[in-house]
């Protein structure tokens, strides 16, 4: 057991990575990259591309580490300068954010020819990953009750409780989180955080609304960021 968990770097002080063992270190971190996209695309949605630099992101980090002779504050150096090139265009979620961490944390210890520990730790936290996600970990109760609402109004319509009084009507609770302009000052855009009492009455506080708003720019989505979920 204990052989098995050695690195292969550990038998002595390698200053040149011989060509056999970087081709192992490069498999076995392809196959903990696969590992990984394949525990993310279970039940997940997903795209192409994501899984597939998510599957390749372990053997890329795994070759910094080793180019670097094990260095880990070297490597970590490197490899920090990846995350100067966006390759999306918007910000990922936690659960893209994670996965991708997972996968550069599974490269770094394969680089490191920890190769046995780099697969228990790419099986270990992806199992427990798909473990939460199976049970519902972290799950609001009636998450469909908490809304946010983007609402565009005129610039000489105060927004300064402009519409509690319908949001008393249908909402729990209710709070203005921001206020931006926008058609170079012409319109205000408000979002609002809400807890509905009904989610049938969605449509009939809408309308309420439009009728407030001037038939403007409305928009009501799912509490899905981090924000909103404080």
């Amino acid at each position: 057991m204990g052989t098995l968990f050695s690195g292969i770097f550990d038998s002595e002080l390698v200053s040149v990575i011989s060509f056999s063992d970087f081709m192992i270190c490069m498999m076995c971190a392809l196959v903990v990259g696969l590992i990984l996209a394949g525990m993310y695309m279970y039940k997940n949605q997903y795209t192409k591309s994501f899984v597939a630099t998510l599957a390749l992101l372990p053997a890329i980090v795994c070759a910094v580490i080793m180019m670097v002779n094990g260095n880990v504050g070297t490597g970590v150096a490197v490899a920090g300068a990846f995350s100067l090139v966006r390759f999306r265009s918007a910000p990922g979620s936690a659960r893209e954010i994670g996965a991708l961490f997972l996968a550069m944390g599974s490269g770094m210890i394969a680089g490191m020819g920890y190769l046995a520990y780099a697969v228990l730790f790419a099986v270990l936290l992806g199992g427990m990953s798909l473990i939460y996600n199976r049970i519902g970990f972290g799950e609001r109760k009636n998450a469909a009750k908490y809304k946010t609402l983007h609402v565009t109004i005129p610039e000489d319509l105060d927004y300064t409780g402009v519409f509690d009084e319908i949001f008393a009507d249908y909402a729990e609770k209710w709070e203005l989180v921001n206020v931006k302009t926008t058609n170079m000052g012409s319109l205000y855009k408000l979002t609002y955080q809400l807890t509905m009492r009904n989610t049938d009455k969605e449509k009939e506080m809408i309308d309420r609304i439009r009728c407030r708003n001037g038939n403007l720019e409305i928009n009501v989505s799912r509490q899905d960021t981090v924000a909103a979920e404080l």
